[in-house]
């Protein structure tokens, strides 16, 4: 694991919160070289500490608004299953995360779509197609309080 400095956590911030910043625009920041800023994201870049760089949408003018976490029960739990089960679920564009959890579920996943009419198509014909799934349980998102993608350093 790399260490990191205080400098390459200011970086790393600054970069979350904009990631169009030129390295002129960062090294004003950081009071240092524009190739020092240069050198330093490519190593955080090489080091995988950086995996990508992406634009963020705002769902309400993409005509996807309608959040829903739902958590899925698997029937069986041999690694054959559970493997084709997530193979499946990276498939379908509309789950945009799915984590592997303890408790009374398996997966919860996180899916977006049009509206509660998209979600039922999506259930009916994309989710509950999979073989193996026992039970899911919805919730949907009334309002969103928070919601980001940077992570603390």
């Amino acid at each position: 694991m790399l260490k990191l400095d205080q400098t390459d956590r200011t970086l790393l911030n600054l970069l979350q919160n904009d990631s169009k910043q030129t390295n002129k625009e960062l090294s004003n920041k950081l009071n240092l070289s524009v190739t020092a800023i240069y050198e330093r994201i490519k190593k955080l870049e090489k080091e995988g500490v950086i995996k990508s760089y992406v634009a963020l949408l705002d769902k309400k003018h993409i005509a996807k608004s309608f959040l829903a976490q739902c958590h899925v029960r698997l029937t069986e739990h041999s690694k054959d299953f559970v493997m084709k089960f997530e193979r499946e679920i990276i498939k379908l564009e509309e789950v945009l995360e799915c984590y592997h959890v303890s408790g009374d579920y398996d997966y919860i996943l996180k899916v977006l779509v049009k509206d509660m009419e998209a979600y039922r198509d999506f259930m009916i014909t994309k989710l509950t197609a999979i073989p193996n799934i026992g039970n899911t349980h919805s919730i949907f998102v009334i309002g969103e309080v928070k919601h980001t993608t940077a992570i603390s350093i």
